[in-house]
This record gives structure tokens, sequence and C-alpha cells, in this order.
């Protein structure tokens, strides 16, 4: 089911989702693969299209992965965050939270997905850094928008990826470590409720720049 959402309510209403992540509910198929196929649509450099997209339902395996996201993820949380002055030290709290209960239970999702880019950018330049990573994450970003507008949710985390992480879910999943590189771990679910509000943002007039900094 799609949910009635117009673009722009769907670009400004897709959050982040750990709390209102259902566990119980089943994530067919088909419906992930409907979301990719959308997502699929995304520009990417020099149309190479060298993507890949490994989702995980298998129990072990979630677990596994589960393992090494809570390994980098339980120090990092528990760190002491420095203060920005603004808006964000009073959303910190809430968002540390519920950050905390995503470590506790994302072995209970349904799927978890980890997209995939053939290459290693490894002490590359910026420029070219940006180009490697530019060719995939409008993709993983059309992908989490198309689950909004069928009533799931997701969020974007990178945790498992330090340290020796992501090599350890390379070797989990059979994704060749040495010519592919993953650009985080999705948890995927529907959401329990759709009523999803815009979030509180730093002011765009604070952030714009026109011809100098």
């Amino acid at each position: 089911m799609t949910l009635n959402l117009s673009a722009d309510e769907v670009l400004t209403t897709t959050r982040s989702v750990r709390k209102r992540l259902d566990f119980d509910k089943p994530v067919p198929r088909e419906v992930l693969m409907e979301c990719l196929e959308i997502a699929l649509q995304a520009p990417t450099g020099s149309n190479n299209q060298g993507w890949q997209w490994m989702f995980v339902e298998d129990p072990d395996k979630k677990v596994a992965l589960a393992d090494i996201y809570r390994t980098n993820a339980t120090p990092y949380l528990s760190m002491e965050k420095p203060q920005t002055g603004d808006i964000r030290d009073q959303q910190r709290p809430r968002v540390t939270d519920s950050a905390k209960y995503l470590n506790e239970h994302l072995h209970r999702v349904p799927v978890m997905l980890i997209p995939c880019l053939e290459g290693k950018p490894l002490d590359t330049p910026s420029g070219q850094s940006a180009g490697f990573w530019g060719s995939l994450l409008p993709a993983v970003w059309s992908f989490m928008l198309a689950l909004r507008s069928r009533g799931l949710g997701s969020a974007w985390t990178t945790l498992h990826l330090l340290g020796d992480g992501e090599k350890q879910a390379a070797d989990i999943l059979g994704i060749p470590f040495d010519n592919y590189s993953q650009a985080g771990l999705f948890p995927i679910a529907y959401t329990k409720g759709t009523d999803f509000r815009r979030a509180t943002r730093l002011p765009a007039e604070q952030l714009t720049h026109w011809d100098t900094w």
C-alpha cells in the first residue's frame, strides 16, 4: 500500500526511524524490490551503476551483524558530545536515546540492507571520494524515500564499518571485500504509525553563502 503523500511531504517527513520500527510485522520481498526498482533510477557517476544491494533476512546473520554494530556503537553512544550552542543541543538527548534503543534491538528488525559499490576509495583525494560515494548515496536515499511512501522506515547507520567491522560483515555475507565498499547498515521495518513530521533544523539563512563564504 502506498501512502497518499506529496513529493514534498515524502522529502520532508522521511526520518531516521528507530523506536517506531515494527519488529513483528514481516516485510515482503516484493515490496523491497519495488522500492529498489525506484532507487535504481537515481543518478550514478558515468552511468556505471556499480552498485550491489545485500538484503539480510537470516536470523543468525542479523544477530552477527548486530553484534558487530554493537561493538562499535556502544562506546560511541556513551561518549560525551561537544555542545553546539544551538537547537541541536536540545535535540541530542532524544536522538541519543533513540540510537541506544536501536543498538539494543537491531537484531530484531525483519530485514537489514547493506548497499555496496564497486571499488575501494582508500586514501583518495576528496574530489574522487565525493564522486565515488555520489554514485551510490542518491540511490540509497531514494530507497529510503520509497520505503517511507509505503509505510516503512529505516535509519542510516555506519558504525559497523569502523575498525574490522566492514571486513567481518563481508565475511559473514560473502561480500567481495577487496572489490566492494559498504555504505552502511540499514534496518528495515514497517513503522508504528505513519504520522512523521518535519524535523527541527537550523534555518537555511544561517547555512547559506552567496558568492563568498
